[in-house]
């Protein structure tokens, strides 16, 4: 382990790094860094303490026996065991000791633990990947905290994962994630609400995963274009409208209704389009429903753009352009 060098003293300085949760992601965890630190653990499953040794961990009796490495990690399942843990463990953590919170929580979680946390320095590691992709060291990690702190822990995160993002300052990492998974279960709902669609409709699945996975249909390209060039740069001038988004829409509605499929997120997905018809965002490209999200909340969309007032936007929403063609 690099101990030298500009990023100062590496973490963990005494080459021990301690870890709260053996569960499946935690085991997974433990089994990258057990390759280059001696590794402390503690679970309250006793099942899962001895897995833990056979793979090498050090297994403690108490959460408490944790505090003596310079860096606990923690792999929790809940944001108030993480609490409970941070809080417990404070008072006997050593001077520049870090707290590395990998369990899915909210910002406001991770404020708290910072201040639970006393002298300790917390910092957020988002796991992107499942218990596999972390086995394998192919995962990707989203930090987030101090960044000299992070810098000293680029050799222990290196060891877990082969792809970091540093997104930005405590409790960034963790909105990330949080959005992420918020896209991917959304979008969980909307696939099988459309493979159903396409079974009832004649099609086999299979055609339909084949079609979604084409960059220009339906899954990729609302991403890569229209949030992408679009609405990252206010661009709604020509494309396909909005008007024919909403028609489309009907049409979906009317083709599941036909065949008997219950509808949850592509039904309340509608709505926006009427709404957005309501504020004359009709012979835009479809992309500018993004402009109903800036008006309602004063958030600028626009890349590297800040908050803008919802005066701002009504008039966006006024004066509006029409969009002519219609883009496939």
């Amino acid at each position: 382990m690099d101990t030298d060098g500009d990023r100062g003293s590496a973490l963990p300085t005494d080459g021990v790094v301690a870890l709260c949760g053996l569960g499946n992601m935690g085991a997974a965890i433990a089994s990258r860094l057990v390759r280059s630190y001696r590794v402390i653990g503690f679970d309250l499953d006793a099942a899962r303490r001895e897995d833990a040794r056979r793979m090498g961990v050090q297994v403690v009796d108490e959460a408490a026996e944790l505090a003596q490495a310079s860096v606990v990690i923690l792999s929790l399942p809940v944001p108030a065991i993480s609490l409970n843990v941070v809080t417990a463990l404070a008072p006997g953590l050593k001077p520049g000791s870090v707290i590395v919170e990998t369990s899915t929580v909210n910002p406001a979680d991770m404020a708290t633990l910072v201040g639970a946390a006393g002298e300790s320095a917390v910092v957020d590691a988002a796991i992107l990947s499942g218990v596999a992709g972390m086995s394998a060291g192919n995962s990707t990690l989203l930090t987030g905290g101090d960044g000299e702190v992070l810098d000293r822990l680029d050799d222990m995160f290196g060891t877990m994962s082969s792809r970091i993002i540093r997104i930005g300052p405590s409790g960034s990492a963790m909105a990330a994630k949080v959005i992420n998974n918020a896209v991917a279960h959304a979008v969980m709902v909307v696939l099988v609400e459309a493979s159903t669609m396409a079974v009832k409709s004649g099609l086999r699945i299979e055609q339909l995963v084949d079609l979604l996975r084409d960059p220009n249909a339906g899954l990729i390209r609302p991403l890569t274009h229209r949030v992408a060039d679009r609405v990252m740069n206010a661009d709604y001038d020509g494309g396909m409208p909005t008007e024919a988004a909403r028609k489309d829409s009907t049409l979906a509605l009317q083709l599941a209704q036909s065949v008997g499929v219950p509808l949850f997120a592509i039904q309340g997905a509608h709505t926006a389009y009427e709404l957005a018809l309501a504020q004359d965002l009709g012979r835009l490209d479809y992309a500018a429903i993004a402009k109903l999200w800036e008006h309602w909340t004063g958030a600028s969309l626009v890349a590297g753009g800040g908050p803008v007032t919802k005066t701002e936007n009504a008039q966006n929403i006024e004066t509006s352009e029409s969009g002519v063609a219609y883009e496939q």
